[in-house]
């Protein structure tokens, strides 16, 4: 990312490995060594260290207020906007500690996508939403081109079919699945290499959660996925890693299924069978 620089009652199925993308998914995207984050003088992070590969998609599961969402928030410097603020440790993507002086945090969030909680389309049409990254970004030249690729981005999000004979409509007239798909959209139509999602399914019914999932497996063939949740069915649907927090520290880091069948630490076993959290 060069680019970076200049500008448990139910039953559990697990993701199993695709050997057609071993070799890019044994790549490591993100570095993450000895973090600590501060709000003023209260450490809210401490001493996170994990590789997130490529081509996978990384859940971190914990109790509420653990640090999940403050450290899905550092990955594309969020928490640069919060007064009095500090950080230690080095935090690398595709090899560039992002927290250098010399890293423009703009020009780095154009890279990550990101996905909140409650989706969060503009009050613009459907085909608006989608072409305002690229035109604010200048990624195309010409009005069949910027059709072109909302077109592919809304395909990426599998909304295409749902919505092409709709694209002049508000946003807001969509179902609030619909409208999270968007958001999806709008975060892909500019090419970012990694995706973070906070919570991105919960406040979805059944139907609606089921695609957002489905997509997310469908997403990690191109991207690299980072996704917080509090549902433990689905990080172990949806995942290939999962980062256990608790109180600010990351208590483990393994694979999805190794966290859930037979993890090292009793405090992680406790927490995903449901004895405490």
């Amino acid at each position: 990312m060069p680019e970076i620089e200049n500008n448990i009652s139910v039953q559990i199925e697990y993701q199993s490995e695709n050997p057609q993308k071993k070799s890019e998914s044994d790549k490591t995207k993100i570095i993450v060594n000895n973090l600590n984050f501060y709000y003023g003088e209260q450490i809210a992070l401490k001493n996170i260290s994990m590789n997130i590969l490529s081509n996978q998609v990384t859940a971190l599961i914990g109790p509420s207020g653990c640090g999940k969402s403050t450290f899905l928030r550092l990955l594309n410097r969020m928490n640069d906007l919060i007064d009095n603020i500090k950080i230690e440790g080095e935090l690398k993507i595709d090899g560039i500690n992002i927290y250098d002086r010399t890293v423009n945090p703009v020009n780095l969030r154009k890279k990550i996508g990101m996905i909140f909680q409650k989706s969060n389309p503009f009050p613009k049409t459907i085909f608006e939403n989608v072409a305002y990254g690229l035109r604010v970004n200048g990624m195309v030249t010409s009005k069949t081109q910027l059709e072109e690729k909302v077109e592919y981005s809304l395909k990426q999000a599998a909304l295409w079919d749902e919505v092409k004979d709709r694209l002049k409509e508000s946003a807001l007239s969509l179902s609030g699945g619909q409208q999270q798909r968007l958001c999806i959209a709008r975060a892909l139509a500019i090419e970012p290499d990694i995706i973070l999602m906070d919570e991105p399914a919960s406040a979805l019914d059944p139907i609606s959660t089921a695609k957002i999932e489905e997509l997310i497996l469908e997403l990690k063939q191109n991207y690299t996925i980072v996704i917080v949740t509090h549902n433990m069915q689905q990080a172990a649907r949806v995942s290939d890693w999962t980062a256990f927090f608790y109180i600010g520290e990351l208590i483990e880091f393994n694979k999805t299924r190794t966290i859930f069948t037979n993890p090292i630490k009793k405090q992680t076993e406790d927490y995903v069978t449901g004895r405490f959290g």
